[in-house]
């Protein structure tokens, strides 16, 4: 009997073959690969513009300023370098030009320690104060920001009149008490305290409103804890605020030491016609000021340029030291 060879009809027939849009499978496997390099490289496309910036204003003159330094260079002919090596280090730490080196790290020392210092502790006091329900708190905290705000040198003259040794109001004030008048430009401390003075009111406000951020994060329930065991506002603030603050504290200390490395408007423009040397006798030079010195009026661009890579190695260290501090920080909570 001859076999039939109909399909079984309880079985599905074969879906009809279909083919993907377009000609073929070509534009769909485009398709998924545009997809695929979209996801992958569009975060590339969207931060290319900071490297570039970076490259081209951050990383080429950081470089090019170690080539410097390598190469006795003049302001005045720019083109022509003469390789020396590591002379203008030698120079620096050791050789002829290390006292001055060595006196405006001092300097650069000391005066990050005399504005610092004060600067953070009455900026904490300030936010500790701005915590609380003040009246005209936003006012006062928008207040604070003003001398930020203000110009270096619109601070710096301001002040170079109240520090002036004929009619200075300072000394209008030390005569109240009565204190001799101080020739603040001359002496080695009062012309460190009087910069320190100018960077102190710029800044202040600034960590202040950072300190009162980190404020407003501490938990309150920590201050409830503490009140229900019978702390005072004063107990509260040394054994709750202050502990919590600790990671921004070494924030604004590493940073005001930062800026106490760079500092340079306040004391050239604090001297007047000895500015671009720290004054008359270097009293209060930093590393800012003497590499401007070097570089812009003794035409020394090679040593300008070792001057700038030591403060880089200066404030590596810095950034090591704050690591290793905060790493401890956290592993002691």
């Amino acid at each position: 009997m001859a076999t039939s060879t109909r399909a079984n009809p309880r079985e599905p027939a074969d879906p009809p073959a279909t083919s993907p849009p377009g000609r073929g499978g070509a534009p769909t496997s485009l398709r998924t690969r545009l997809r695929r390099w979209d996801h992958t490289g569009s975060p590339y496309v969207f931060v290319a513009p900071f490297f570039l910036v970076f490259a081209i204003f951050g990383l080429f003159p950081l470089l090019y300023t170690g080539w410097l330094s390598l190469h006795q260079v003049s302001l005045y002919n720019v083109d022509q370098t003469d390789w020396v090596g590591l002379q203008n280090y030698r120079d620096l730490l050791i050789g002829p030009a290390s006292e001055l080196f060595w006196r405006a790290l001092r300097n650069t020392v000391s005066l990050g320690v005399l504005s610092t210092v004060p600067q953070l502790l009455i900026a904490l006091g300030l936010a500790h104060l701005l915590n609380y329900r003040l009246p005209a708190r936003g006012f006062l905290r928008t207040a604070l920001l003003a001398p930020y705000a203000t110009s270096v040198a619109a601070a710096t003259l301001v002040f170079a009149l109240i520090f002036s040794p004929e009619g200075g109001m300072a000394n209008w004030l030390l005569g109240l008490v009565g204190a001799g008048p101080i020739r603040w430009e001359s002496g080695a401390w009062s012309s460190q305290i009087a910069v320190s003075v100018i960077v102190i009111w710029r800044w202040t406000g600034y960590n202040a409103l950072i300190y009162l951020a980190a404020m407003q994060a501490v938990p309150r329930e920590l201050y409830e804890a503490a009140a229900i065991d019978g702390a005072n506002r004063w107990k509260q603030f040394r054994h709750v605020t202050i502990p919590e603050l600790r990671p921004t504290i070494l924030f604004t200390v590493v940073v005001s030491f930062i800026g106490s490395t760079q500092l340079f408007g306040e004391p050239y423009l604090f001297g007047g016609q000895s500015g671009h040397q720290g004054g008359t006798n270097h009293q209060y030079e930093t590393l800012g000021i003497l590499m401007y010195d070097q570089g812009f009026h003794y035409s020394l661009l090679g040593r300008a340029s070792a001057i700038a890579w030591l403060m880089f190695g200066l404030l590596l260290l810095v950034g090591l030291a704050n690591t290793l501090i905060a790493r401890r920080l956290r592993a002691a909570k």
